[in-house]
């Protein structure tokens, strides 16, 4: 399995690991990031969550290789608060997201997530999960196509994809990801074909909706802040605008001081706003060169000040 982390060092580096500390990769993948945090764990604990039972395979194998210190949890990220809970854990010292789709899954055409290999229409993190592409492109109504790939892929010719899915529908069910993306670029000006995959922000809008992407990272995000002890690090790795947007939103909310306390000379520690936000960081030429996949990354850390 060839998978390069992305942002890995500066990642790893944001956390501030202590070797005692209690840690949490919420995006487990391939076990790049999580490898990194158990080599410097000697009696903390790593926790990792990831609902792909492909990579918690190749994970549990990779990350026995480096210490038992470590429990995969085979669950979506957004109930993180109750499966530490669960296990007794009340705060942590560290958590971090990668919110990209790890290479193998790409690579893998059988997982329906490229536009460039053909395979059945699937796109699911979670296999156990009813809802994939297939559903989508073929029972959604216009109306919610195209607010999903207008949305969720920020794509301008989304009404006349949409449009073009369901007429080709109607003739016969798509049943393949090279069937869609072939009805995706006849339906797209030549012009648009020049500058891009037309499929590439379609595809995009797709798997968000089947692994409801978005709508569970604002809960996840505001319950690992919850969960972190006080100097404890989030790191959240984001690979387009939407995403983005939504960890900026939740860390600047969860940063905001007073209006009352904006001109004093120093601010008590109770008062301190929770979150102290980092500067966000993005891959070096290097990296972008050495992995495309890349470029898209941002990396935002916050810092827990105090505790609400």
């Amino acid at each position: 399995m060839k998978h390069i982390s992305v942002l890995l060092e500066e990642t790893i580096n944001s956390l501030n690991i202590k070797e005692d500390g209690i840690y949490v990769d919420c995006t487990l993948g391939y076990a790049g990031h999580s490898s990194a945090i158990l080599k410097r764990l000697k009696k903390g604990k790593l926790y990792a969550f990831d609902q792909d039972d492909e990579a918690r395979k190749f994970s549990e194998n990779a990350l026995n290789k480096i210490g038992s210190n470590f429990e995969i949890i085979p669950t979506n990220f957004v109930n993180l608060k109750e499966e530490l809970l669960k296990r007794g854990v009340k705060e942590i010292d560290g958590i971090m997201f990668d919110l990209g789709v790890s290479s193998p899954q790409l690579d893998d055409a059988s997982r329906g997530f490229s536009f460039h290999e053909d395979a059945k229409l699937d796109m699911r993190m979670d296999r156990t999960s009813k809802l994939s592409a297939y559903e989508v492109v073929n029972e959604y109504s216009y109306e919610d196509l195209l607010q999903i790939i207008k949305k969720y892929g920020e794509e301008k010719y989304a009404s006349l994809i949409a449009k073009a899915i369901i007429k080709n529908r109607e003739k016969r069910k798509i049943e393949t990801t090279l069937e869609l993306s072939d009805i995706i670029s006849e339906a797209v000006p030549a012009k648009y074909k020049r500058l891009t995959h037309p499929a590439r922000r379609t595809f995009q809008a797709i798997r968000i909706e089947v692994n409801k992407e978005l709508s569970i990272l604002p809960k996840a995000l505001n319950d690992a802040i919850d969960m972190l002890k006080v100097d404890g690090r989030i790191a959240v790795i984001t690979f387009h605008s939407l995403e983005d947007k939504i960890c900026k939103d939740v860390f600047v909310s969860r940063a905001k001081e007073s209006d009352a306390l904006k001109n004093l000379p120093s601010i008590p520690d109770e008062l301190k706003p929770e979150l102290k936000l980092l500067k966000k960081i993005k891959p070096s030429k290097k990296e972008v060169e050495e992995n495309k996949r890349s470029r898209s990354a941002t990396l935002r850390i916050a810092i827990k000040e105090r505790k609400m």
